[in-house]
């Protein structure tokens, strides 16, 4: 009984909160900004449409998936209850922490985990 209240809440939850085509496929993404040093989180409809923002702004791709517009709701709801703020158009702060929570959320980051550790490592041996 408590499980069908539970499962009712959530759907009642996703379709009030998210008035999005769930069922649009398209590309979910991570760009990074290395002269403002923050993360872009998004979703595009189709190639095209990723390929012009990348060609009108400063962005590196870090990397991208198949995805749905409704799995960015809940990427953007997620981390703001996480406490992790955001600027107009999703850009975030890059960190670790926003990475790591990025990867455990199953959102495409890349091999970029690891930027950090690296530079830091780098700077230790010089």
């Amino acid at each position: 009984m408590n499980n069908r209240k539970i499962i009712k809440g959530y759907k009642t939850l996703i379709s009030s909160r998210f008035n999005v085509d769930k069922s649009k496929d398209g590309i979910i993404y991570t760009l990074y900004s290395d002269a403002f040093n923050s993360l872009k989180v998004g979703f595009a409809e189709n190639d095209k449409v990723l390929e012009k923002k990348l060609s009108s702004e400063a962005l590196i791709l870090l990397h991208m998936k198949k995805g749905k517009k409704k799995d960015l709701c809940l990427l953007i709801t997620t981390l703001n209850e996480l406490g992790i703020k955001y600027s107009d158009n999703f850009y975030f702060k890059y960190s670790g922490s926003l990475m790591k929570h990025l990867s455990t959320l199953g959102w495409p980051i890349g091999r970029s985990l690891y930027k950090q550790r690296k530079i830091k490592k780098e700077l230790v041996c010089a």
